[in-house]
């Protein structure tokens, strides 16, 4: 009985997991808190699951900014956490503004996320399973 286990496990483990192409895009906010000198100067940190998919440009001087940049992750899996955190550059330390976080699922997704220090980030998804 333990063999028998063991060797569907080991089957179970060798099957591939399905695999998709995650795709964040159409990243801008609103309503961002300013610094003491009155200004913000946002970015954005984007992450899927434990894979770090990158950061946007640093938009000046604005509290309403918004980014060309758009994130692919070809191993993204259904249900992975879509992390988006919103941070303002300072000179010595960047504040962190707030985190966005989702399980994601298949098909194109748009959402407007709450900011715990302040403002909205809205952004956009697309999640496609492999062929």
């Amino acid at each position: 009985m333990a063999s028998s286990l063991s060797l569907l496990l080991l089957v179970l483990c060798a099957l591939p997991v399905a695999q998709a192409q995650l795709r964040v895009f159409n990243l801008r906010a609103s309503g961002l808190p300013s610094d003491i000198l009155g200004i913000t100067d946002g970015y954005v940190k984007v992450f899927c699951g434990s894979a770090t998919l990158g950061k946007t440009a640093v938009r000046k001087d604005t509290v309403n900014p918004w980014w060309e940049e758009e994130f692919s992750y070809f191993k993204a899996q259904e249900r992975d956490v879509l992390r988006l955190e919103v941070y303002d550059r300072d000179l010595i330390f960047d504040d962190q503004l707030g985190v966005c976080q989702r399980q994601i699922r298949p098909g194109t997704h748009e959402h407007d996320c709450f900011l715990t220090k302040g403002g909205t980030l809205h952004y956009a998804y697309t999640l496609e399973q492999h062929n």
